[in-house]
């Protein structure tokens, strides 16, 4: 599936921003390198979450597994273009199946742990999924017959298990069926699925070459090297994940280490005991590494860097890092959409300006030790539409790039507001200008909320309450969280006489389908939700209402 313009790749390959070679041919040539090394580790508790044992997997075994699973798929009816939505826990299948469905020329469509009936029906009606790939179950939740039930309400899309995956992993490959099967750089490699402002989530497709600029800059800016041992803390789904380790370990080789879900025990133990050399955490887990009360244990000699995102790091962090285990942090912003920025050492030495000064990549004239020639940006006022350039100076980012999607799958109308007629992507960020041609992270010009990487619409969660037969008006804001960011806090005007609960209203949003992390985790009941003169609720009213309560 090519999406991105005929004029665009002429372009983008002429200047060597493109290429011709996909990220399966990456992945065949460590196959041949180093057919016996360890490609994948599994999570060190995967017994718990999938009732099978965890296993070490090398390039061979992986490599037999993705061309056999391929050529199951292929009989099973997928064909060039096919989408597959895959909801799984990371597992070296889930890795694997990331490559053997761009093997038959289909595309996958990752969708988190987390996800409903609800979301999983809009994607699937949206993409005409061809197949759904799943768990039986997962921590007390039946995903196996949730499935069955997307089955009678999404006609013609076909379910199967991991256990499914599993066997035919251990069947035998057809290389001639393979063989027939072209698949272009410019083939969408993966559908990953965002959330913002919208109530339902947006498609963001990324073809190999997207990935493949995407990756190569954050491979130089984060100091990723060939044959590292990377490490994904988060689920790999989107491109916390995807971006920052999974990608970078397809194109460099080496050892991928899972992890799921976050357990800061286990996620230590496999630090030293794997000697991960690049992970990205968020910036709460990284304190509480370094104010650990057995920290002086932690042989973490082998990790080189590590970058953080979701919310800029402390200053301390940073410092005890390098101070303890010579760790350079690197400090990453990024969206599914395809945008991203590292502050990394060798573009910002300083480790004070390192945590909140990004390199401003495309600004015109300025080189950078990172390759991100091929991007541009601008801070646009958000009022006026004037490009801003002076020091202090707060507005929107727009990005453009290789390495940005061509648009929201299937959704030219949000495709229409997100992009201007330049080609800029507005990332609905506002980023303050600072001296020495570096931007910082100011604030959501959206009204989301970001909880543990994931984009929660407040929107989605108040028109779900809304419909609640005891509440006459609600408003959904997050409220920071030391080890998730945000969790999301519900204000609710109660109808007379209804008598409500937190639980009662989580029960209710299960009932209409809604993903488990959207879920409300704190009410406050309030005689009124604040509106300006023209009806919009003032959240930051109700944010600071919510530190004083």
């Amino acid at each position: 599936m090519i999406l991105a313009s005929a004029g665009k790749i002429a372009d983008y390959t002429e200047k060597g921003w493109w290429g011709k070679k996909n990220l399966i041919e990456y992945f065949k040539e460590h196959v041949a390198g180093d057919p016996e090394r360890t490609a994948l580790v599994d999570p060190l508790n995967r017994m718990e979450l999938t009732g099978t044992p965890g296993e070490r997997i090398t390039y061979q075994q992986l490599d037999k597994a993705v061309d056999a699973v391929a050529t199951a798929l292929l009989k099973a009816g997928i064909v060039k273009d096919s989408i597959i939505m895959v909801q799984l826990p990371n597992t070296w299948e889930l890795a694997m199946l990331y490559l053997a469905i761009a093997r038959t020329g289909g595309l996958i469509s990752p969708v988190p742990m987390q996800w409903r009936l609800k979301d999983l029906e809009y994607v699937a009606r949206l993409t005409g999924a061809a197949m759904f790939i799943t768990v039986k179950d997962f921590k007390g939740f039946k995903h196996g017959e949730m499935g069955e039930e997307l089955q009678t309400r999404v006609p013609g899309i076909k379910l199967l298990t991991l256990q499914d995956i599993r066997e035919f992993a251990g069947g035998e490959a057809d290389p001639e069926a393979l063989g027939a099967v072209h698949i272009s750089a410019n083939d969408i490699f993966t559908l990953c699925w965002t959330s913002g402002t919208e109530a339902e989530p947006k498609g963001c497709p990324l073809s190999h070459n997207n990935w493949l600029f995407q990756c190569n800059m954050g491979i130089q800016a984060a100091d990723i090297r060939k044959g590292d041992v990377q490490l994904t803390a988060g689920p790999l789904v989107n491109m916390a994940s995807l971006g920052t380790t999974f990608i970078p370990w397809i194109i460099l080789g080496g050892t991928y280490v899972l992890h799921h879900p976050f357990d800061p025990q286990l996620f230590i133990r496999q630090m030293i005991e794997e000697k991960v050399n690049y992970t990205l955490l968020v910036p709460a887990v990284a304190n509480v590494i370094a104010k650990h009360p057995q920290v002086d244990k932690f042989n973490l000699s082998a990790t080189r860097s590590i970058t953080l995102g979701s919310a800029p790091p402390s200053l301390f962090t940073v410092q005890e890092f390098k101070r303890r285990w010579g760790i350079e942090i690197g400090n990453i912003w990024g969206q599914n959409e395809g945008t991203a920025i590292v502050s990394g050492p060798r573009d910002v030495p300083d480790m004070e300006k390192r945590v909140d000064h990004l390199p401003q990549f495309g600004k015109p004239g300025i080189k950078w030790a990172a390759s991100v020639e091929g991007i541009e940006t601008k801070v646009v006022d958000p009022d006026s539409g004037h490009v801003l350039k002076e020091a202090g100076a707060v507005g929107e980012l727009a990005y453009k790039g290789p390495n940005i999607m061509p648009g929201y799958f299937k959704r030219p109308d949000l495709t229409e507001k997100a992009f201007d007629a330049e080609g800029y992507f507005y990332t609905g960020d506002l980023f303050q200008i600072k001296e020495g041609n570096f931007i910082s992270f100011f604030d959501r010009k959206k009204d989301i909320i970001i909880r543990g990487g994931y984009n929660i619409s407040a929107q989605e969660v108040e028109n779900s309450l809304l419909g609640h037969p005891g509440i006459a008006d609600v408003a959904a804001v997050g409220m920071p969280d030391e080890i998730l960011g945000e969790r999301t806090c519900v204000f609710v005007v109660p109808r007379q006489g209804a008598e409500i609960d937190l639980e009662e209203l989580k029960t209710f949003m299960r009932g209409l389908g809604v993903s488990v992390y959207k879920l409300p985790e704190r009410m406050e009941f309030i005689e009124a939700i604040p509106r300006n003169p023209v009806g919009k609720i003032l959240k930051s009213v109700l944010r600071e209402e919510l530190k004083k309560r």
